[in-house]
This record gives C-alpha cells, structure tokens and sequence, in this order.
C-alpha cells in the first residue's frame, strides 16, 4: 500500500504546483489588465486564452456587473486556496494513512 500512497502524495504534490502557478498567472493577469495592455502582444494573448475560460462563467454569475470592478479574480484565487487548502491536504492525508 506504500506505493499508493507514495502514488497520491506525488498527485497531490504535482496539484499543488499546478494550483499555485494558476494562481500566479490568475494575479498576473488581473495586475496587468490595470494598465490597459497590447491585446495583440502574444504574453497577453496567452494570458488571456489560459484564463479567460475560468473567469468568463464566473463574471456572467456575479450581479456585480454594472460596479466597474471585475472581483472574478479573487474569486477564483479563493476556489483555488480552498483547493489548496481542503483538497491537496485530504490527499496528503489519505497518502500518509496508505504508507503507515
């Protein structure tokens, strides 16, 4: 059962990174939209292609429309600290349980 266990740490491990550098490039994004960037610039482009998937549902849901503030963001940044927090730990848990 210890390679299971050795099995979803290292899913666990991978998920986390892959959560923290979303993450990143969630803050990225939302710190350059704030001085109105090149939308033809090909870093823009890729930042838009890679987060607009995620945040466009979320914005059409807000009733914060009409604000002038986009909170989609932090939205987003809190749903992956939730993530983090409840669903890498359960499997790190589950993990440490397997190998004992």
């Amino acid at each position: 059962m210890f390679i299971l266990g050795n099995l979803l740490e290292a899913f666990a491990k991978i998920l986390y990174m892959g959560l923290n550098l979303y993450m990143w490039v969630i803050i990225i994004r939302a710190v350059i939209s704030w001085v109105n960037p090149d939308p033809y610039n090909p870093i823009i482009r890729f930042l838009y292609q890679i987060t607009e998937p995620v945040l466009s549902p979320i914005r059409r849901w807000i009733p914060l429309r009409g604000m002038g503030i986009d909170i989609s963001p932090m939205i987003v940044i809190a749903a992956i600290y939730f993530l983090n927090t409840f669903l890498v730990q359960s499997i790190l848990d589950i993990a440490a349980y397997l190998k004992m």
